[in-house]
């Protein structure tokens, strides 16, 4: 059967009349009798018995009934649906982020994109910038919020921001009056920084090697809030991107740029090409470009 197929069908079965029901269905009568014996070949028997003056269901008609009023309100249903979804008006997408960005920036996009398309339900994954990429990748999410992968394969970035790193010292520190820090500097006191593997890690290890300066690291940990916190509780210093500056100092870390080298990563965006997004992640992705680029 096909749709066409079951409005005909029904029209014919309210109304009892092949002329009434060709002119609610803007056809002609042999039109809609080549529609129903179609329907009929295709079921294997009978739907209508008709005389010139009289025209009846079969005991099957009478059961295809019910049965064709719900699958073209299910199709209906269906249509709507999609129509919804495309007018924006219906759907949901799912963002992975890094916590640091999912604390700090995040819900100043969701709210702009909230306050456009009031009806898209918005989940979000807050992890590690590592693990982003991947469920993107798996497709778990459409939408990931990182800083730039090394390798990107086959996905798409879209930068947001260039960010670049800072320290973070405890309070009373001997280097707090300095207004900017030298690596070497900084590297003379107990380093604090991410777990192997980590990008954040692996940008501050090969930076330091260009620099030719050796890095030993005291503690590791697997989130930076938790090398924000022990910073705070004076246990060493550390250097995070700019993203973690408002959690660090209200963990009562102090912020300082460090320098010699610098170091800057960009932040953005990752998604599968954007031909394969669905609308609302489309249209997530313009409100992000647009609130932060």
């Amino acid at each position: 059967m096909n749709i066409k197929q079951v409005k005909a069908f029904l029209a014919v079965a309210q109304s009892m009349s092949f002329a009434s029901a060709a002119t609610q269905l803007h056809l002609s009568q042999p039109a809609l009798s080549l529609s129903i014996k179609s329907l009929e070949e295709n079921l294997g028997g009978k739907l209508f018995t008709r005389t010139t003056r009289h025209i009846a269901l079969t005991p099957e008609g009478e059961a295809l009934v019910p049965i064709a009023r719900r699958l073209l309100a299910q199709w209906e249903n269906a249509e709507d649906e999609m129509k919804q979804r495309f007018a924006l008006q219906l759907g949901k997408i799912a963002i992975a982020s890094m916590p640091s960005f999912a604390a700090s920036l995040l819900p100043k996009a969701i709210r702009n994109y909230h306050e456009s398309y009031p009806n898209i339900q918005v989940a979000i994954d807050d992890v590690l910038s590592d693990i982003v990429v991947e469920m993107v990748r798996n497709n778990q999410v459409e939408l990931g919020i990182s800083f730039e992968p090394a390798n990107l394969l086959d996905l798409s970035f879209y930068p947001l921001y260039d960010d670049r790193f800072i320290a973070i010292l405890p309070k009373d520190h001997p280097l707090e009056e300095q207004d900017t820090i030298p690596w070497r500097a900084l590297l003379k006191y107990d380093f604090i920084t991410l777990q192997r593997p980590s990008s954040v890690r692996a940008l501050i290890e090969s930076s330091l090697n260009d620099a030719g300066i050796e890095l030993t690291v005291a503690f590791d940990a697997h989130q930076l809030a938790t090398v924000g916190r022990m910073v705070s509780e004076g246990m060493g210093v550390a250097v995070v991107p700019s993203i973690c500056r408002q959690q660090a100092i209200e963990q009562g870390a102090l912020i300082r740029p460090v320098i010699q080298p610098e170091i800057h990563c960009r932040v953005g965006v990752i998604c599968q090409p954007r031909s394969n997004l669905s609308i609302a992640a489309a249209a997530m992705l313009d409100v992000l470009i647009n609130t932060y680029s």
